[in-house]
């Protein structure tokens, strides 16, 4: 348990770190390596871990390259721009549409899409419109938020839906019944907290005049219009997907390539830059910390986890909901909701109670937001600030994050 813990625990700080550059994909499958070396996890032990992960990942690769794609020929920068405009100047009726935003591009394009290609659009708008930097930092923190808050609907708008998914082995059209209702619950109580704790930073005028026109941002527009009904195609697909057992990331992947075959049909981007700026990091990330998991799991600490859980399972549902829920969300919160989301799966085999399954997720989705380490997505996310030149220190994104996730985490795990 020791060595398991401490390989963890020095891959994890790695991953956060990225000393000299280190990709955190790479951190992650150095981890790996020496987990095998100690013998910590086995070769069989690396094979179970990728029939568990290669379809999240995969899936996850193919919706961020959707992603990029759109994002090339301007379609979120116009929804960006329209968002703005339909506020006429309000300030606060902006705040609100913006997170609706986020909270839309989150579901249909993953938590992690919303995040690298939001985050920079709304920052140049913002800038645009010469906001104060308390605002912009107002503006940031909530879409940052709402980008892991909302990534609950669909299998694919989170990898950490995939996985759980999957391992319980959890259909498409089962999974929305289920995880519509809490979706529309965490946007609307995300949506009236962040603005409860933000509101003095937001400012009553904006002069959205100072923005362009949204259809001057497209490169394509017959792409443009062909991309609404591409999106639809592919959502239906997902559920024609689920009837015949298909594997999501197939229809992710290969919807995410036929589409990036149009693009260039329609030369409204470079498919090779494209590729290359997908997130394959993630790939080496998802496979390398699951194998350093594993061997958590193999020392026994999901034997530890089970036993409190059955007990929680025992004290019925409401309990057994909330309580799976904050221990995902706290240990998310600690070490990352990857790891966590895995561990906690792997915990809740045994118990014959679907719904912590789904407690587990939303408490691995949200949870990740008290720290700025919790979740991918908030890494990629201050890296991209980070860049544009907008810093959010530890302490400052812990203090925004310890007040706002409890009680919003809390309405959604009753809802469900």
């Amino acid at each position: 348990m020791i060595l398991a813990t401490l390989i963890f625990a020095v891959t994890l700080i790695f991953v956060i770190w990225q000393p000299r550059g280190l990709q955190f994909g790479t951190s992650a499958i150095i981890g790996a390596i020496f987990a095998l070396i100690f013998g910590v996890v086995s070769f069989e032990d690396v094979l179970s871990v990728t029939a568990i992960v290669w379809d999240a990942t995969l899936a996850f690769i193919g919706i961020i390259l959707f992603s990029l794609v759109l994002d090339e020929i301007g379609f979120f920068e116009w929804c960006a721009l329209h968002m703005a405009k339909l506020s006429n100047g309000n300030g606060h009726l902006m705040f609100v549409y913006s997170l609706l935003l986020g909270s839309l591009i989150s579901a249909l394009f993953a938590n992690d899409g919303a995040v690298l290609i939001l985050t920079p659009i709304l920052l140049a708008k913002m800038r645009i419109l010469k906001l104060e930097p308390k605002t912009i930092v107002a503006f940031l923190l909530a879409g940052g938020f709402i980008s892991d808050s909302a990534s609950l609907p669909f299998v694919f708008s989170n990898l950490t839906n995939i996985v759980t998914a999957n391992y319980f082995n959890i259909g498409f059209a089962e999974y929305l019944s289920v995880m519509f209702t809490p979706y529309v619950v965490s946007t609307l109580i995300s949506t009236l907290v962040l603005w409860l704790v933000l509101r003095k930073d937001i400012p009553l005028h904006v002069e959205t005049a100072l923005l362009k026109n949204p259809d001057d941002v497209l490169k394509s527009k017959p792409l443009f219009k062909l991309s609404w009904v591409f999106i639809a195609v592919l959502l239906a697909s997902y559920f024609l997907g689920d009837a015949y057992h298909i594997p999501i990331s197939f229809i992710a992947l290969g919807g995410a390539l036929i589409f990036l075959a149009l693009a260039t049909y329609f030369k409204a981007c470079k498919p090779w830059m494209t590729i290359k700026t997908a997130p394959w990091q993630v790939v080496w990330f998802s496979i390398g910390l699951y194998i350093v998991v594993y061997g958590l799991k193999n020392a026994g600490l999901t034997d530890y986890l089970t036993v409190i859980l059955q007990d929680l399972n025992a004290k019925g549902d409401t309990i057994a909901i909330v309580g799976t829920g904050f221990i995902a969300a706290f240990l998310s919160a600690v070490m990352n909701n990857m790891p966590t989301v895995m561990i906690m799966d792997i915990a809740l085999r045994d118990i014959p109670n679907t719904a912590l399954a789904y407690a587990n997720i939303i408490g691995c989705n949200l949870g990740p937001k008290m720290t700025p380490f919790g979740s991918l997505a908030t890494l990629l996310w201050l890296h991209v600030m980070a860049k544009k030149g907008v810093k959010i220190s530890f302490w400052e994104y812990s203090k925004f994050g310890l007040i706002v996730t409890p009680p919003i985490l809390l309405v959604v795990l009753l809802s469900l």
